[in-house]
């Protein structure tokens, strides 16, 4: 193992705890015994789909980000709630917020999105068995549903339409799937 790289946390507070986020700092000691602080998002995981239709076109959402302040074309994704498994939360995440449902998710892997200062983990599932359902949107959540081709959503990311990672590691994930 890598133990000359661990750090060790002496004293963990926590700043603010949220609907989606908690901030803590946490006081550590370094490798070399020296002391540091480590700002801290706490996050429940999350879960995010690549659905494609039977036509081959890739389902995602327009939304405004405020973290952004600008809209973007996302892969459906959401929040894990407490004791949720990813695999259901992903079912429901996908019909909330495009309308579809599918029953064969295939799981795809698992990621940190900003390892440097968030423990938020996403789980990504592929489908392309996807059936009608009903689009069941939070009560803050507009969203407008965009169908394009791998090849029209190429051209997202570089008019940074896509702007996110998850949503352009799915567009790589379809090209090598190809």
């Amino acid at each position: 193992m890598h133990k000359h790289l661990l750090e060790k946390t002496i004293n963990t507070t926590t700043i603010y705890e949220g609907r989606i986020i908690d901030l803590v700092i946490d006081d550590v000691e370094l490798p070399d015994g020296k002391m540091s602080k480590r700002e801290l998002i706490k996050h429940p995981g999350a879960v995010a789909v690549i659905p494609v239709t039977k036509e081959g076109k890739l389902v995602m959402i327009r939304q405004y980000r405020k973290a952004l302040d600008k809209v973007i074309v996302e892969i459906p994704a959401g929040k894990l709630e407490p004791g949720e498994e990813p695999l259901p939360c992903a079912k429901r995440e996908l019909e909330e917020e495009t309308g579809y449902q599918s029953e064969m998710l295939e799981y795809v892997t698992s990621f940190y999105t900003s390892p440097g200062f968030a423990d938020e983990i996403i789980h990504l599932y592929f489908t392309d068995q996807l059936t009608e359902g009903n689009l069941n949107l939070d009560d803050d959540e507009f969203v407008e549903l965009v169908e394009v081709t791998l090849e029209e959503a190429q051209k997202m990311i570089t008019t940074r339409e896509i702007y996110d990672a998850k949503t352009a590691f799915a567009v790589q994930y379809l090209q090598l799937r190809k």
